[in-house]
């Protein structure tokens, strides 16, 4: 069950949330995990610590505790080789306890980077389910209804005009093209390429693919630079063509990219 439909629920809830770490540990300060006593949702970096904190929240909604705290090294005596230390804080939730949640967790979903998924054909919906449990937003494009009618994951978005869509994707987002339609495919890569701020742009496609678009944006992609193009995509994975697979690849590659990304602003802005 997700965060969302657990904290929408009626069932008591107990937050376990990691307060402060010292030295190595499987999950950073902040993470957190919902508990009621039957559902667990999220985590906090799973094994005997968080069996520990699950029993913990559990016996105090039998037991009609609010909050406690618990110390835990992790080592041989909690059945955990970290070697370091955590402070865990518990907290019934109630109804403003409850929005505040919710509310973090919306704030922590808008913030994740956005993938453009640009095509609903085979390799589109099988990276879209691909990137579903990935912490990214992403969106798959294309003008055709019926082929959008058989996405699963994300959010599926019909339009006449996809370049606008690479127009208004936010800086860090991550442009994957696979439409029905090399000439598109192209205009939306020389777009994607022209903007200069986006974590990766990536198409589906051969090398003799590349070697066409390089000549086409010679003559009609000002300013698009063929160095930032990932295309083929996924070049490294082993040469199979089914669609999940190609998709597994590919996710990674896109979480690599735009993780990265992230992480050099966040530097830059510190």
């Amino acid at each position: 069950m997700s965060l969302r439909a657990l904290l929408s629920g009626a069932a008591p809830l107990v937050r376990v949330r990691i307060a402060q770490v010292a030295g190595s540990s499987p999950r950073e300060e902040g993470a957190f995990m919902l508990v009621s006593p039957d559902v667990v949702a999220g985590t906090i970096g799973g094994g005997a610590m968080e069996y520990a904190g699950i029993d913990r929240a559990r016996r105090m909604l039998a037991r009609g505790e609010d909050v406690a705290v618990a110390d835990i090294a992790l080592g041989p005596e909690s059945g955990q080789c970290c070697g370091g230390r955590v402070l865990l804080e518990f907290d019934v939730l109630d109804a403003a306890g409850r929005a505040a949640v919710l509310a973090e967790v919306a704030a922590a979903e808008a913030a994740q980077p956005e993938v453009l998924i640009f095509g609903a054909g085979h390799v589109g919906r099988a990276l879209a389910r691909a990137l579903a449990l990935l912490p990214v937003r992403c969106v798959l494009i294309d003008s055709r209804a019926e082929e959008l009618a058989l996405a699963q994951g994300g959010t599926q978005r019909r339009t006449a005009f996809p370049e606008a869509e690479v127009a208004s994707a936010a800086p860090g987002a991550a442009v994957v093209i696979a439409t029905h339609d090399h000439g598109l495919d192209f205009l939306l890569a020389g777009e994607a390429l022209a903007r200069g701020d986006l974590a990766y742009v990536g198409m589906i496609g051969s090398n003799t693919k590349r070697a066409r678009f390089a000549s086409w944006a010679r003559d009609h992609a000002t300013g698009a630079e063929l160095a930032r193009l990932t295309c083929p995509m996924a070049a490294n994975a082993p040469a199979d063509k089914r669609p999940e697979v190609i998709a597994a690849f590919v996710a990674t590659e896109v979480l690599a990219a735009v993780l990265a990304f992230a992480a050099a602003r966040a530097e830059v802005q510190a």
